[in-house]
This record gives C-alpha cells, structure tokens and sequence, in this order.
C-alpha cells in the first residue's frame, strides 16, 4: 500500500513520535486528534522524515470539513447557525432596547424644539457608529485579522494577530480621542453648519459636545468587534448594542428632571463607555488563549510586514470615503429638513427607526458570514465567496421585502401602537407614518448596499467604486431632496433617500461581477425583480387586511399574517426558480460523490461543512439602521 500523499502529491513517510506530540505547523489533512503533516523542506539534498498525521480523510465531505478545519480556524458543523442565533437574539433584544429608548424619548419630549436639537447632535454618534464600528471599521480590519489568522499556522516569527494589534490599536486610539477633543471645542460651529436655522440652537450645542465623547469610545468598540468576528465569537459584538442602549435609557430616567433633553446626550457617551467594557474581556482572552512559543528567527510570513501601517493608510481611505458618504444621507436630510416646522426632524428620525428595523434583521447573516467571506478569499477560493455573497443576497431580500410590505400597509397602526402617548399626539403619528411609508421603498436598497459593499471590501485592498457609485446616490438624494423638501416636507426628504439609495444598490450590483467575488448580477437581478413583484402583492393584500380591522394591535398582526402567507405562497411557488433559493434549504447542497465527479478533486472551503449549512438570517447593527 502506498504511502499517503500531501495535498501537493509529495510522498509522506509515516515516522514514530512521542505521545501528545503535534507540531504546531501541522496544516495538512488534520485528524479529530488534530495532528497533521508540514510540507517537506524545499531543496534539501536529503530526504528527511516528515511527520504524518493518522490516515487521510476519505470522501469528499470529510476532505471538505478537515479543510475547513485547517483553513477556517477549526470550527465545527452548525458554527453559522449557532453565530446566526446567537447574533439573532441579541440584536432583537437590543432592537426592543432601542424601541423603548425612543419611547421614552418621544413620551418624555414629544417631537418639537428639543428633540429637534437632540436630534442634531445625534449626528455625531451616527457618523461615528457607522464609520467606526460597523462600516468602515469593519471593513478595513476583519479582512486583516483574517489574513493575520490565516498566518498564524506557519508563523515562525511572533504572533501575526498580535502584531497587529500592537501596531494599529495605539495609533487609533490616540487619533480619535484628539477628534473628539476637537469636536467639543467647535461644537457651535458644527451645530450651524449640520442645522441652520434650529430653533434652539444652544441646547443643541450642549447636546453635541455630550455625544462627541463617543468617538473615542466607538473607535474601541468597532475594533474590539472586528477582532472578534474574525475570531468568530459574535456573543460580545451582538450584544454592546443591549448596554448602549441600556445606559442611554438609565441615563434618561436619572436625569431627566435636572438636565432635560441633555440627559438623552448623557446617556450616549454612559452607552458608549458600556459597550467598551462588554467586549474588552471577551478580545483579551482570545489574544491571551494561543500564546505563540519563541522560535528560530526567520523573515516575516509573506504580507505581513507592515500589514499595520497598510491598515493605518493605505486600506483606509476607500472604505472611509464610502462610510463618509453614506452617512452624508443624513446629514442631507437633516439640513432640509432644519428650516421646516418644528418637528420635522423629529418625524423624520422616528420614521427611520421604525422602516428600517426589516433591514437590520436581514443584515444579521451577513455579519455571521463576513469572516467566512474574507477568509475564503484569504485561502484563495473566490467561487466558495461568490456562493455565500449569492445566497446571502437572497435570503436578505426575502426578510427586507417582507419587513416593508408589514411597514407600507400598516404604518399608522404601528406608530400609534409604539409612540402615541405622552407628548406624542395624533398629528405626530399621521406626520411619522407618511415618511415611514415613504422610506419604506428604499429598505431594499439600504439592504442592497450594506450587503454588496462586502464584496468590494472582503480583498486584501478595498477598491474605489463603492464610494463613487455612493456618491453618485448622494447626489441623487440632494438633488431630489430640494424641491421635495419644498413640496411635501419631510415626505419629499424621504423620497428622496430612497431614491438616492436604490440608485447607489443599482450601481454596486451592476460592478459586483467585475470584483473580487464575482457575483453573477444578471442572476440576483432576475431574483430581486421576483422578490419584489412578491412583495408588492404582498403590500396589497396586508393594507387591504389593515384597513378592514379597527384595533391597533389587532390590525398589525393582522396584516402580518397576510404578508407572510403571500412570501409562503411565493417562496413555495419558486422552489423551481433557478434565481430565487427555495426555503428552507437555501444554504444547502446537493453533492455529488467523487467517481462522478472525476474533474473535482476536492471542493473548495467555502463548500465545508460550517459554511454549506442551513443558516438563519444574521446582521450589521448600524447606529443609523433602526433601534439600538
């Protein structure tokens, strides 16, 4: 029987070894003991014993999950679905957080002068959630942390997961504490250029240099969260939206008689100290659980020298720029919306937390599965990424086109159920719900963006066309947003978003083929086009069903339960569909044994186990995508 072969069809001499003995390079075909075999030294001009691992896995399921194992840090069947619950849970419950933080706002305050100014100094902590924790972020630093990790294996020199941090998390640190010190010094000069025209302009200053303390917090938060997910752990970063909004609420309840609407600002900067404090012990004991033993020194693992000044400068900009942009929606709407009548703001911001809660639950799978993207692409299997960006894709859009049917056909029902109490009358509720109808019909791009970016950002180097095609959005938002503005008010700023957004959707899955996960845009084109004839008959039949009951609560489940029961049929119906996945089995395969498939040896990691599995839709948690 002839010796077993290496991945590289180089012979392997079985050799004896002490018991409990593994190296720690061992990477090939590695056994439930986890022993496996380095490749041979190159030329050596005698043959030298290399250690052997147990018997090879045999069959094409078991070669697929052992190299997984050695490619994709070893995790077991089911890791997506248990990261995708666990990841589902606590987002929810810190969605129902951010749910009762608004409440308590719009009871407390109403929708006027105050909160208008709250409002405007809340742009500080949006910008820094979406370029500091979720976006850019995140973007930049789980791609590096998975090339770090993708190293580890064969490092001979140091740890590259360490390395990493040391030379980048000072650096930043000390940059965004000096951005934050210089926004509470110019914080009346900010007010003025984000709001001209506030009525109460003062207040809104002493609101901003509250929430401008976040920036440093949130810097450390989006770090911690970026390591963490490519270490795949995901219970620490789902839940620091839970403590931020427990402490803005806490903030709020303790302070309100002395400070007013200021104590909501308070709570931001308590909110944003919390959420450090959640993940800090979870990433110092990753760092701390493999420590790396001294060995010979040898030239650093290729790519890695300097990996952390390329993450300092020449991976940021593209990724910033885009983040910079998108968050610019707001700022645009904010603008407009400053010289309307008190409340416009308001209405505006409370629309937007309730139309895009659909998208943060559909956005949950792609936080799971963004390691997963970014360390296929680190072991070189571009099609195993494509297949997990299509299928996400896909699931994502059923979720976010189910969410705004129930948004569209029910909307009053929902604000007078959620926030129709205290200082928040009737009028609030017919302003609120017209914008939220209105920023319903751009969930699907909002979802669109935040999943497509991933396969412009998941490479070694970010590229350029996410922030041009988000500008040209932008442009579309502020060009539209003028004459909306003067028309319909806040509903024209509304449309105007959605228009803006679904132009930038267009734009990133038009370029996504050309990538470096080539996602087949002519195939998603042709689902998303499905899903959405589905979810306008689905809109129908749930107003219809709204408009026939009287009571809120009532009214709502009532029209849920007609929108479901449209997708069921729909999703039934298109199981033969070579666009659209059929549920359940979306994220599963049927696979062929390999004598019938004698051209592929071995499939690709993207094709092991952790990732081939059924897995429940999972999400980026932007500050600026709903409650928190």
């Amino acid at each position: 029987m002839a010796p077993p072969t290496g991945p590289s069809g180089a012979r392997r001499i079985p050799v004896r070894r002490p018991v409990g003995h593994t190296p720690a390079s061992d990477v090939w075909a590695p056994a439930p003991a986890a022993t496996a075999t380095a490749p041979p030294p190159a030329a050596s001009s005698a043959r030298a014993p290399a250690p052997v691992a147990s018997v090879a896995p045999k069959g094409r399921r078991a070669h697929a999950r052992a190299k997984a194992r050695a490619a994709g840090g070893g995790q077991g069947r089911g890791f997506l679905a248990k990261a995708a619950a666990v990841t589902a849970v606590l987002t929810a419950l810190g969605a129902v957080l951010g749910l009762v933080r608004d409440q308590i706002l719009a009871g407390y305050f109403g929708a006027g002068a105050e909160t208008d100014a709250f409002l405007v100094a809340w742009t500080v902590p949006e910008f820094a959630s979406t370029l500091l924790i979720e976006d850019a972020m995140a973007l930049i630093l789980v791609p590096a942390f998975s090339r770090a990790l993708a190293r580890r294996p064969g490092s001979l020199r140091g740890d590259p997961v360490r390395e990493l941090v040391r030379g980048t998390l000072p650096r930043l640190a000390l940059s965004v504490a000096a951005v934050a010190a210089v926004l509470v010094a110019v914080a009346p000069a900010v007010v003025r250029l984000l709001a001209p025209g506030l009525s109460d302009p003062g207040l809104a200053v002493d609101c901003t240099r509250l929430t401008a303390t976040c920036v440093l917090t949130f810097a450390l938060v989006g770090y911690c969260s970026a390591a963490l997910r490519a270490h795949h752990v995901f219970l620490s970063p789902a839940a620091i939206y839970v403590a931020y909004n427990v402490g803005i609420i806490g903030t709020m309840v303790l302070l309100r008689d002395p400070w007013g609407v200021r104590s909501a600002a308070a709570g931001v900067a308590v909110g944003g100290v919390l959420m450090v404090l959640v993940q800090a012990p979870a990433l110092v004991r990753e760092l701390r659980a493999r420590p790396v033993p001294a060995r010979e020194q040898e030239s650093p693992a290729p790519g890695f020298a300097g990996d952390g000044r390329l993450v300092v400068l020449g991976l940021v900009a593209p990724v910033v720029a885009f983040s910079l942009i998108r968050q610019s929606q707001t700022l645009i709407e904010r603008f407009l919306a400053a010289p309307l009548p008190s409340g416009a703001i308001s209405h505006l911001n409370y629309a937007q937390k309730i139309a895009q809660m659909p998208m943060i639950l559909s956005l949950m799978l792609c936080t799971v599965s963004f390691p997963v993207v970014a360390r296929a692409l680190a072991a070189g299997d571009p099609e195993g990424a494509r297949r997990r960006v299509e299928r996400d894709l896909l699931l994502a859009a059923v979720v976010v086109l189910a969410g705004a049917s129930v948004v569209i056909a029910a909307a009053p029902k929902i604000v007078e159920l959620l926030f129709q109490r205290g200082e928040f009358d009737r009028s609030d509720t017919v302003a609120t719900a017209a914008v939220m109808r209105v920023y319903a019909l751009g969930l699907l791009g909002q979802t669109m963006v935040g999943a497509l970016v991933r396969c412009y950002f998941s490479a070694a180097r970010p590229l350029w066309y996410p922030a041009a095609a988000m500008g040209a959005g932008l442009a579309a938002t502020a060009a539209a947003g003028v004459p909306g503005a003067a028309a319909w008010g806040a509903v024209g700023i509304a449309a105007a978003n959605a228009l803006g957004i679904t132009l930038t959707a267009v734009l990133l899955l038009c370029g996504a083929h050309r990538q470096t996960v080539p996602v087949r845009s002519d195939r998603l084109g042709d689902g998303l086009l499905r899903l959405a004839t589905a979810g306008a008959c689905a809109t129908g039949a749930g107003w219809l069903c709204s408009v026939a009951v009287g009571p809120p609560l009532v009214s709502l489940a009532v029209a849920v339960l007609a929108v479901a029961a449209v997708f069921l049929v729909f999703l039934t119906c298109a199981a033969k569909a070579p666009a659209i996945p059929p549920l359940p089995h979306a994220t599963t395969r049927r696979r062929r044994t390999d004598h019938a498939r004698p051209h592929r040896a071995a499939p690709s990691s993207a094709e092991a186990a952790p990732v081939g599995e059924a897995a429940p839709v999972g999400g980026d948690v932007p500050l600026d995508h709903g409650h928190r």
